[in-house]
């Protein structure tokens, strides 16, 4: 069964994009890291959450390296796949979306090279600045299953992260 977990902190550290703190300060932040989880029993998605505070500043983008990944059981969960949306509230109230509309995390993403690390780009479209806590939700992932026409399959695994399908 699929589950998550975080990446190594190595690979964390090196997406994050933050650059000039001590690891004592990043590993603080990694170690608090929250994996994904069901707000409700009924929720659909399951919540990721902000690793740090961010003061998301109006109509800017910014990638937030997440600290998770989505594994899979090889065989068992093809045919799988997750999406990731962003929190309802967040686009309902401030219209920040993601950047590429849905975020498609293959069953195989988690043998990609970067450890199949979740980055997820934010676009805050407004012209008011939001402020992102540290710990509180801020998308949502959604597993769901899928079917491949006939005639359309793959035989090629993954080797590469983003965009390495197309390569």
């Amino acid at each position: 069964m699929s589950h998550f977990e975080k990446v190594s902190f190595e690979q964390w550290k090196a997406d994050c994009g933050v650059r000039g703190l001590p690891d004592k300060d990043l590993r603080e932040w990694f170690d608090a890291i929250r994996l994904p989880e069901q707000a409700t029993a009924s929720s659909a998605g399951c919540d990721f959450f902000m690793p740090f505070n961010l003061n998301f500043e109006a109509g800017s983008t910014f990638r937030i390296a997440t600290g998770v990944r989505w594994v899979t059981d090889g065989e068992k969960d093809r045919g799988k796949v997750l999406l990731v949306f962003p929190r309802s509230g967040l686009g309902f109230r401030y219209g920040i979306r993601l950047s590429n509309t849905v975020g498609v995390i293959d069953a195989d993403y988690c043998d990609a090279d970067n450890e199949g690390h979740i980055i997820v780009s934010l676009e805050n479209p407004s012209d008011k600045s939001v402020l992102l806590d540290e710990g509180k939700a801020f998308c949502q992932g959604i597993v769901v299953s899928y079917e491949i026409p006939q005639g359309s399959e793959s035989g090629s695994g993954r080797s590469g992260g983003f965009g390495s399908t197309d390569k």
